[in-house]
């Protein structure tokens, strides 16, 4: 599902063939962006990492936590 997902300029994520939209922040939409690229979550977690310029335990763990909400929502496998 998240590779069909496409964005609006609101950071509204749609899955246009079940017609289900989701309001997301821009770490969601990235992180979404970064899965749909092929990066694994660990790969995920040290990109943003670097980018925020933050530990990456903190980042593991919000990660973690939006992986299982993704998996809750039929989402990800």
């Amino acid at each position: 599902m998240i590779n069909e997902m496409v964005f609006d300029e609101n950071n509204v994520a749609m899955i246009p063939s079940l017609g289900i939209s989701y309001q997301l922040n821009e770490t969601a939409k990235k992180i979404i962006e970064l899965i749909k690229e092929g990066n694994s979550k660990d790969e995920i977690v040290q990109i943003l990492a670097n980018e925020e310029n933050v530990d990456a335990k903190q980042v593991y763990i919000d990660v973690n936590d939006f992986f299982a909400k993704l998996k809750i929502y039929g989402l990800l496998q």
